[in-house]
């Protein structure tokens, strides 16, 4: 493999996406997961701290990304998300699953771990 890796610009926490910025989001990490959310849904708020605190563990891994239901309605389109809170999860580019509801921190953790297939490690 090349140093590619190496190269990722890992955030520090989920990263507010758009319909903008999604595709390139998605693109630029190996490993990524997009929270689909809206104020006014409180699972989606109950979720929220989960997938802060999975980002600062698992940065450096897994990106994780918010995306506002409300305010981007062509991504949400283009994958179908009819409940909320709904997670994307992508590796290498590709759409590998869709959760749907709330989790807690040590199931979720478990599921995508699991997804990734490494322990979400990298090797």
């Amino acid at each position: 493999m090349t140093s590619k890796k190496k190269d990722i610009k890992w955030p520090e926490g989920p990263v507010k996406l758009s319909d903008e910025d999604f595709d390139a989001f998605v693109k630029d990490h190996p490993k990524v997961v997009v929270d689909c959310w809206a104020d006014w849904c409180g699972p989606c708020r109950k979720l929220g701290p989960v997938i802060k605190e999975l980002a600062g563990v698992h940065k450096g891994e897994i990106a994780f990304g918010k995306l506002d239901v409300d305010e981007n309605d062509k991504v949400s389109d283009r994958y179908g998300v009819r409940g909320i809170p709904t997670l994307l999860v992508f590796q290498d580019g590709e759409h590998v699953d869709t959760l749907v509801g709330y989790r807690g921190r040590s199931e979720l953790e478990k599921e995508l771990l699991e997804e990734f297939g490494n322990g979400g490690d990298g090797q």
